[in-house]
């Protein structure tokens, strides 16, 4: 005997009632929700995020936020997983197009830079996460600190890949040269978010090519 759920079409076979169509919308809301939850964690951090802010943001009820999320902690979780998605796709996968080597390197640090110099009124999740759950221990720390280790790493995979094409010098401390690069990205934050400098900008570029110097090979020199 045939199964009926193959056999025969549902009753209202519209668009609107077909589970795919709610599936897709679904998405959509949720992805329009997360953007509200972006810009509200920039001007009140992880923390101040909270279901009834964010759905007063976005112009929902509680109870629709709620449907998407499930919990304040599940809705921050999510707000780090998505800007840590937005990051890669602006500062990690075009740099992949740059040769390997020192040209994949610079290009990491200047799309690093150039994101850093958008969030300058908005802030960076990363580095105000970091202050907020630097010692309180739980999911929402361990998904900033999953987030942030995964692009360290790829930095570091930079910096060895410039070594093994002989643009950095055999002796160049990788885990020393990250510290300082991502030293670098923390005074820019500082100088140009809180202290108001002009001109930090170039530099925080000025003090990249500084560090490379020291580390450079002859030929690529």
């Amino acid at each position: 005997m045939a199964d009926p759920v193959l056999s025969e079409p549902p009753p209202a076979d519209t668009a609107e009632s077909r589970p795919g169509r709610n599936l897709h919308k679904g998405q959509q809301t949720k992805a329009a929700i997360l953007d509200a939850a972006l810009a509200l964690a920039g001007q009140v951090g992880l923390e101040g995020l909270s279901i009834g802010a964010l759905a007063e943001v976005a112009g929902m009820s509680k109870s629709g936020v709620f449907a998407h999320f499930g919990s304040r902690e599940e809705l921050q979780i999510s707000v780090v997983r998505e800007y840590h998605r937005r990051f890669e796709d602006e500062v990690f996968f075009p740099a992949m197009k740059a040769s390997r080597g020192l040209p994949r390197l610079r290009q990491l640090f200047a799309n690093w830079i150039l994101r850093t110099s958008i969030e300058i009124d908005s802030g960076c999740i990363y580095i105000s996460g970091a202050v907020e759950f630097d010692d309180r221990p739980g999911p929402v720390r361990d998904a900033l600190v999953e987030s942030v280790r995964i692009w360290h790493a790829a930095v570091h995979r930079a910096i060895a890949g410039a070594k093994q094409a002989g643009h950095l010098k055999a002796q160049t401390d990788e885990d020393q040269l990250l510290m300082e690069i991502h030293g670098l990205i923390l005074a820019l934050h500082y100088e140009a978010r809180f202290l108001r400098n002009p001109g930090c900008i170039p530099r925080a570029h000025h003090g990249f090519d500084n560090l490379l110097r020291q580390h450079l090979t002859d030929a690529a020199s």
